[in-house]
Parts: structure tokens; sequence; C-alpha cells
């Protein structure tokens, strides 16, 4: 398994996204087991979000974790922006806690930039930093512009990690946030790694796409998580309910691209050659 260097831990550089999870009752057992199978097989790394199904994705989250010991595990999770001021963040935290079933968070993310100065904000989460209540703080769907007036706030400095939209099908972040982050050592999180599993085809019908599977004999999805791994210093957190799925997404994180393969799918799905508006989903 790959690994990354997050502050002064390492973490696998394949998590475990839970967007939608959470919300439909029937799926409740198959997406306990998936999690399970993750967390079994070393995907130590959750990520979700009191927006998710309205706490639902938290609270499965918190009943998959039960039997595994809490220092084992890096949680993530985010709040909205209109609970960015620092009574309302503390108020959101205790929530997702009582949700998760734990008394800390390892990393606490503003979800998207919304109307509170971010100066009150970093505040709020270097106070509940020095509490204990978290271990880091970060921020999601934040552009480059957004990251730089962070860097210039007091305790800005200790921006953890951002975590942004990143695929073969969108590569906007390219340009100018990844090489920003990685020249600061601050670690990207790529969620949507696959494209939302990609329903439409797009990427996955690809020819060159479809070339890199048979070449290595794996599914195209997993050719679209291998070529988003292959970025130093980058969290992929693809989400599915299905523990067969995880498996696929584990055998993914061993599969190295080759040059020729990386430019083949270049050709197909090129990088940006200026700045493009970030994407957000």
């Amino acid at each position: 398994m790959q690994e990354i260097k997050f502050q002064r831990t390492t973490l696998p550089a394949l998590g475990m996204g839970t967007w939608h999870m959470g919300e439909q009752s029937a799926q409740r057992e198959a997406e306990l087991t998936a999690l399970r199978y993750g967390l079994d097989h070393g995907l130590t790394v959750i990520d979700t979000a009191e927006m998710y199904g309205e706490g639902r994705s938290e609270s499965l989250v918190g009943a998959a974790i039960q039997s595994y010991q809490r220092g084992d595990l890096f949680l993530i999770s985010k709040f909205y922006p209109q609970n960015a001021t620092k009574q309302r963040m503390r108020q959101s935290l205790d929530a997702s806690l009582r949700r998760l079933g734990t008394d800390y968070l390892d990393l606490y993310l503003l979800h998207w930039r919304g109307g509170v100065p971010l100066s009150e904000t970093v505040a709020g989460l270097e106070d509940l930093k020095r509490a204990g209540k978290i271990r880091y703080w970060g921020v999601s769907n934040f552009d480059q512009v957004d990251l730089l007036e962070l860097a210039q706030i007091n305790g800005g400095q200790h921006l953890a990690a951002n975590e942004d939209l990143y695929n073969l099908g969108a590569r906007g972040v390219e340009f100018d946030v990844l090489s920003w982050q990685q020249k600061r050592a601050i670690p990207f999180i790529a969620y949507s790694p696959v494209a939302q599993g990609d329903v439409r085809g797009r990427l996955t019908e690809n020819t060159a796409v479809q070339q890199v599977a048979q070449a290595h004999q794996i599914t195209a999805h997993q050719v679209l998580l291998a070529w988003t791994l292959r970025q130093p210093n980058l969290l992929a957190i693809p989400q599915t309910s299905n523990w067969q799925h995880m498996q696929e997404n584990i055998a993914a994180a061993a599969v190295t691209l080759t040059p020729a393969e990386l430019a083949a799918l270049d050709q197909s799905f090129p990088g940006p050659t200026r700045k493009q508006p970030l994407e957000i989903i």
C-alpha cells in the first residue's frame, strides 16, 4: 500500500469516502461490510461530513468502527460553512463526535467557503485543536486564491490539508493548487477519484483507458484510481458500498502505470494549460 506523510503521521494513500452512505436502511449491512473490509485491509482513513445524509453517514461510520482501536484510525469530518463561527463550529463538532462515537477527530475540514470570515473560522479551529477535540484542521473545495488568503491569516500556517475534486476527467487543480500544496508539503485529498463511478462511461469507455486496463488485467475503474494515486502526497478517498469494489480499490493502489501509459492517458485527457474555475460537485 502506498503511503503519505501527514504531519507526524504516516497514512495509507488510499482511504474510504462515505458520501451518500448511511442514507438507505436497506444498504446498511452492505455498507458496514464494505467499510469493515477496508479497515481490515489497511484502509484506516475514513472521510465523512455532517452534510452527508444530515449526519447519517457519520452514524454509519460510528457503527462500523466500534470494534476497532480508535488510535489505529484516522477520522475526517467536515462542517457546513454556515457553522464556521466559533460557537456553531463547536456545536457541530460535538454532534459529529456523538454520531461517530469518539471524543476527537483526526482532521476537521471546512466543507466549502461561506460568509463567515476565514479569520474567525481559523481561530475557532485553533481553539478546538488546543482543547484536544481535533488533532488537525483543513479545508475543502478551496482554490489557490482561497489558499493564498488563508495563508495570510493568523494561524493559517497550521493548515493540514485541502480536499478537492480530482480525477482523470477533472484535472484543473494540476495547474496551481496541487503544485502549491506539494511545494509546502500540505497533503492533497482527492475526492471522487474515479469520477463517481463514471456512470456515463466518458472515462471508462475511452480507448486508452481500456487498453491500459487490458494490459494490467484490471478494470477501467481501477485504472482511474491508479492514475489519481500516481501523484505524490495525495490521499484518494473513493466511495463504495460494495466490499468487492473495496477489494478492487485496494488492488488498484498497488498498480504502477508506465510512462507510456500515462502519456496515452494524457493524450486522451490532457492536463490544464491555463487556469480553470475550480470544479466542485
